[in-house]
């Protein structure tokens, strides 16, 4: 039987950090760990991931999610107008907006290693984009359970564990 990793060809990954955030993860990283929650694509794919400051996210959070607080992660999976698709452009899977100041103080605030807490965000981000969500038990279950997947297949632990 083939992976479903197999099928993957490429993913275009645009990092923007316009604060010049010192603790955002690498290049490297990210796209380490987006390929690992991309669950099953035969085309290319692009994502941009945008590393943000608390009152961009306020914005962006308020404006699209109709809540007055910034957040850990947004993600925002584009549409494809109807149009034909340029066959040597990669498909435009969406934008994942991260709040650094966020994920900082809740890694502190749970006891958790940074750069574990980038890599589930990140993950969980990328989750959404391809259609997963957490709205009820049975769907948050689902999503969760495979965040625990990707993440132990890249070392890390459960982010869900009580222990914190």
């Amino acid at each position: 039987m083939r992976s479903m990793k197999q099928n993957l060809k490429r993913i275009e990954l645009e990092l923007q950090n316009p604060h010049s955030f010192d603790s955002v993860p690498n290049q490297a990283n990210c796209q380490n760990w987006v390929a690992a929650a991309i669950q099953n694509s035969s085309q290319d794919l692009s994502i941009v991931i945008r590393f943000v400051d608390a009152e961009e996210s306020q914005e962006l959070n308020s404006h699209y999610r109709h809540k007055d607080a910034p957040t850990n992660v947004l993600s925002f999976p584009f549409e494809m107008p109807d149009i034909p698709e340029l066959l040597d452009e990669p498909k435009h899977l969406g934008d994942l907006v991260l709040c650094e100041p966020i994920v900082l103080r809740e890694a502190e605030e749970q006891n958790k290693d940074v750069l574990q807490h980038w890599s589930h965000l990140i993950i969980h981000g990328a989750l959404h984009l391809q259609g997963y969500d957490h709205i009820d038990a049975d769907a948050a279950d689902v999503m969760e359970s495979l965040e625990i997947k990707i993440l132990d297949s890249l070392g890390f632990e459960n982010p869900y564990d009580a222990a914190v």
